[in-house]
């Protein structure tokens, strides 16, 4: 299996370029969801130890099945087969200009959520447009055990998310430990409680988000992603998602540029557009980094082919 490995602020992507499962042809949703259905074990054994690394992202690229898209990709974590991935497109597309099959310019990429236009600004950095982000509901109470009750925005980014603004814990690197125990404790009450996205979406991402020090930096947020790991980067798709929210309180202008910043300092540029279903179309710029090209192996004898699996 040829793959490519970069990192978006910090934030893994592994794109397979070949070698991966068959998936037959046909919309991009429906071979996301055959991917989800029938080949986990391919999914945990490229991104779970020992040939993965905590909190990678997986892009399977496929032929798209709009002929005007460059290419077609299936984004995965070690939890789930995701709608679309924001730092996972600017991994993509450094690690496609690294291989020399994307010069500086524009390209559109098939997503299993809608098509994504890319442009490569330079040798490590990109600027896309996602999906159309809204927020679906304001202020949804939430009983916490332990921790009491919070409110927080649901909204939609390409993923579905749950944001809590300001989080009850300060959004800083010393306490990540306790930030992922509170996002957890967020999402399985959210679970409890059926709080779910749009025609009843699995809520899968939660935002906690708090001022930062630098007063030009907009904000910083800790993200949680369906394997129950942190986003190392400030999350293309969660940012989308508080860009929505900032648009429906009257918060931020079109075309207003923000920076946004993960738990770690990474940062992406921010701004948005009026989206034609009455949400926002945001754009999003950020820069990511070639780690190593290679081939995994998968030997039939191997007790860990598949990844290592933890008890829940």
């Amino acid at each position: 299996m040829h793959v490519i490995d970069s990192h978006t602020g910090g934030m893994p992507t592994r794109v397979i370029l070949d070698g991966g499962p068959d998936l037959g042809s046909g919309a991009l949703a429906s071979r996301a969801r055959r991917l989800a259905r029938d080949h986990r074990a391919f999914c945990d054994g490229v991104l779970r130890a020992p040939r993965g690394q905590p909190g990678m992202v997986g892009a399977l690229l496929l032929p798209p099945d709009d002929p005007d898209c460059a290419t077609g990709v299936i984004y995965f974590d070690a939890g789930a087969v995701l709608g679309m991935c924001g730092h996972g497109t600017i991994g993509l597309g450094v690690s496609l200009s690294f291989l020399g099959r994307l010069s500086p310019g524009a390209i559109r990429v098939e997503t299993p959520v809608g098509v994504i236009p890319l442009t490569l600004l330079d040798r490590n950095t990109v600027q896309l447009t996602n999906v159309e982000s809204y927020r679906l509901r304001q202020s949804v109470p939430l009983d916490v055990p332990v921790y009491g009750r919070m409110t927080g925005d649901l909204a939609y980014g390409g993923n579905w998310f749950f944001i809590v603004d300001p989080s009850p814990v300060p959004v800083q690197p010393s306490n990540i430990r306790v930030l992922n125990d509170l996002a957890l404790a967020i999402r399985d009450a959210c679970e409890s409680a059926g709080i779910t996205g749009a025609s009843g979406a699995k809520l899968d991402h939660v935002v906690l988000q708090c001022q930062s020090d630098d007063p030009t930096v907009h904000g910083r947020n800790f993200v949680l992603c369906p394997d129950d790991e942190y986003d190392r980067s400030p999350c293309g798709t969660g940012s989308s998602a508080r860009l929505a929210c900032l648009a429906a309180d009257g918060r931020l202008a079109p075309g207003e540029e923000i920076v946004q910043e993960s738990v770690i300092g990474s940062r992406y540029r921010l701004s948005y557009q009026p989206g034609p279903m009455g949400g926002i179309l945001p754009t999003l710029t950020g820069s990511a980094h070639v780690m190593a090209e290679g081939r995994l192996i998968f030997e039939p004898g191997d007790p860990f082919r598949e990844g290592i699996r933890y008890a829940s």
